[in-house]
């Protein structure tokens, strides 16, 4: 029985989860007679590359090279079908089978709190707010796997300057929808819904930290995290909250979703950091997902970059704090 059994959970730990580009791969290695079919795999492996167009509304955007890497970006099929969103299940492959009862239109944000102008946005007026940017990041999860996505968005200091912040605000609290008819994972005890998460107030207001409505030119499909999520390049992917209705500014660190399921695996600051496995089980590796050869079966492993390879713009957040004890 592992830790999470022992704590009521049902979840997988990373030995038990095969990425999907490598099962995948595996099905058809195995179905495949001969080199001639071997060679009919690769054109399509090698297709992914390029996302297709077409699959949802278009959402314009300018390409921001300060803040974009230049790697390899990971194909479109994979970002739409390998994800953590336990909102529609625990499977990397659930939230795109399940996401589909989810409604983003009429949609709203609540933004209140320790503001001097608290408002509800419709995600009409969200979308209006600033100009769109497209911003190619590095994503990490705890899990090992990686991943190299252009989003679509704009930083969220952008929306957290026009409700005007006071002085008592010290963190910021994002909260996702909570309805199980439209998300059947949340009928589930997995986690205490609505899942909730944060980040200190210079955290959110950093540049690096992007409000996204879409990713490969497109508004984010719902297993992504549709219609708006955060994305945070230097943390683990969880901090990211998806389908988010709220955000409050408040004086007192939030007790997040993960921090309330497994303290001791998941802390509150939740940055990439190489040398630090409160989940049992080494971060010092990576392997990027859709990268490999026959479609991803044989992945590489990479190092694990401190802050996910974004010290240099955001290490002095942390200046005299230990990331060991603060992870």
């Amino acid at each position: 029985m592992n830790k999470w059994q022992q704590q009521g959970f049902e979840h997988p730990v990373p030995s038990d989860i095969t990425p999907q580009t490598v099962y995948r791969a595996r099905r058809a290695l195995l179905g495949a007679a001969g080199a001639g079919a071997l060679a009919a795999m690769l054109p399509q492996a090698r297709a992914l590359e390029v996302a297709p167009q077409g699959r949802l509304p278009r959402l314009a955007a300018e390409r921001n090279a300060e803040y974009s890497t230049s790697e390899k970006r990971t194909p479109y099929d994979d970002v739409t079908t390998y994800n953590n969103f336990y909102e529609f299940g625990t499977s990397k492959s659930a939230p795109a089978r399940n996401s589909g009862s989810l409604r983003t239109r009429p949609w709203s944000v609540v933004v209140e709190g320790e503001v001097q102008r608290p408002r509800t946005f419709s995600i009409e007026e969200l979308l209006r707010l600033a100009p769109m940017q497209e911003r190619i990041y590095r994503h990490r999860c705890v899990e090992g796997w990686s991943m190299v996505i252009p989003w679509i968005g704009y930083p969220l200091s952008a929306l957290l300057e026009r409700v005007q912040p006071t002085s008592a605000a010290r963190f910021v609290e994002f909260i996702t929808l909570h309805d199980p008819a439209q998300m059947p994972g949340q009928n589930s005890s997995i986690l205490q819904w609505p899942y909730l998460e944060g980040l200190r107030i210079d955290e959110a207001m950093h540049p690096l930290t992007l409000l996204s409505f879409g990713l490969y030119g497109e508004v984010l499909p719902n297993q992504d995290g549709a219609p708006l999520r955060m994305v945070i390049p230097w943390k683990y992917g969880f901090k990211g909250g998806k389908s988010i209705v709220r955000i409050r500014l408040v004086r007192k660190q939030p007790l997040t979703s993960w921090m309330r399921a497994a303290p001791n695996w998941y802390g509150f600051y939740s940055n990439v950091n190489p040398e630090v496995s409160p989940q049992d089980w080494s971060q010092a590796y990576e392997r990027r997902i859709g990268q490999g050869s026959f479609g991803g079966l044989f992945t590489p492993r990479i190092p694990t970059r401190l802050f996910n390879g974004y010290g240099e713009q955001v290490a002095y957040l942390y200046k005299g704090m230990n990331l060991v004890k603060d992870f």
